[in-house]
């Protein structure tokens, strides 16, 4: 199914380079100010993401002002984690010991934003940044305590509930110490303290990570997850979701939005209608960007839109998305196509959801 409308962009490209992965870092909108982060690193034909493990990477933005129809990157505006002692043998010993936060942030703030990293493990350490001004400067790092965890591996999102509340959805490590089980932290204080709510499902065998959460009312929450577990037919990747009716205190099945679509995470909104938009990369053939709607909350969902299909490879995908003050979406998204060649690029597909 394709959508009545749909035009894909690039927001970022650059040769040699190498683009990556929307979803770790947030997408924030004002109106028609659209801001996103992505990672930026170098180039490396390899089996797998073609960047340089070997080369410095940088988490930077790309904003636009029409609603995603044009694009400026600033180089000059990034975000820099603290680095691991070469000297320790631990993972999670970070260089100059970064603390938490002391001053609470103003989620009411007009133009706050906040943008939560993790050191490159996958159990951890996270930290925080945030913005007054539109993402134009950050604050921080300040380290994210692990809550009872075993390690916190954190992307960006979090639903704002006052001016000094706010809800977070992050993974942390199994009880095994691997990857990952997702679960809801709230702060009350601005983010000086935090708690873990509670865990988002059962732990799974293999991981279940990555959730994306939109508020239905001031009780019910719905949250979609990225699975992966090992098969016969091996790794097997689909979406799960869950609905909380007691504001993140516990959680309820809901449903699989999509089967097996290799591993890739969720983008969820809500649409100024009331529906839930879910995008996602799918990383078997053809290679692909994707949407879903659901009209009733997410007990079920529509077939499955394509917003484009000429991926030149499973090394894609990590959407996150916002919609414009007139009802179209705009979907981001990290890419490669035959036509502009070998490395990955920030895309985005600005689309009607219909109605």
């Amino acid at each position: 199914m394709r959508p009545n409308f749909a035009r894909n962009l690039i927001v970022y490209h650059e040769k040699g380079r190498y683009g990556g992965w929307p979803a770790n870092s947030g997408i924030w909108s004002w109106g028609d100010e659209i801001l996103v982060g992505f990672t930026r690193g170098y180039h490396k034909e390899k089996i797998g993401h073609t960047i340089d493990p070997d080369r410095p990477r940088e988490g930077i933005f790309a904003r636009s002002l029409d609603g995603g129809e044009n694009w400026s990157v600033e180089y000059g505006n990034r975000i820099r984690l603290p680095q691991p002692d070469p000297d320790s043998s631990s993972s999670t010993e970070d260089a100059g010991e970064v603390s938490g936060l002391t001053e609470p942030m103003d989620f009411s703030h007009p133009d706050f934003a906040l943008t939560a990293r993790l050191i490159d493990n996958h159990v951890g350490p996270s930290y925080i940044f945030h913005s007054r001004d539109r993402g134009r400067n950050w604050e921080g790092p300040f380290r994210l305590p692990e809550m009872g965890t075993k390690g916190i591996a954190a992307r960006t999102d979090y639903l704002i509930d006052g001016r000094r509340s706010l809800h977070m959805f992050l993974t942390a490590a199994k009880s095994d110490g691997y990857e990952g089980r997702p679960f809801c932290a709230r702060t009350t204080d601005g983010g000086v303290t935090w708690e873990k709510l509670s865990w988002i499902g059962p732990e799974p065998p293999g991981y279940s990570i990555m959730p994306s959460s939109v508020r239905l009312s001031p009780k019910v929450i719905v949250v979609v997850v990225r699975r992966k577990e090992n098969s016969e037919w091996g790794r097997v990747g689909w979406l799960t979701s869950y609905i909380s009716k007691d504001n993140g205190h516990s959680w309820s099945f809901l449903g699989n939005p999509t089967e097996y679509m290799g591993t890739n995470p969720p983008a969820l909104i809500k649409l100024e209608d009331g529906r839930l938009c879910l995008n996602y990369g799918a990383r078997v053939e053809p290679y692909r960007i994707c949407a879903r709607l659901s009209s009733d909350q997410g007990k079920s969902w529509g077939d499955e839109i394509v917003l484009r299909d000429d991926g030149a490879s499973g090394d894609l995908g990590y959407c996150r998305s916002v919609q414009r003050p007139d009802g179209k979406v705009v979907t981001i998204y990290y890419y490669n196509d035959p036509v502009t060649g070998p490395e990955r690029y920030i895309g985005a597909t600005i689309w009607n959801p219909g109605g």
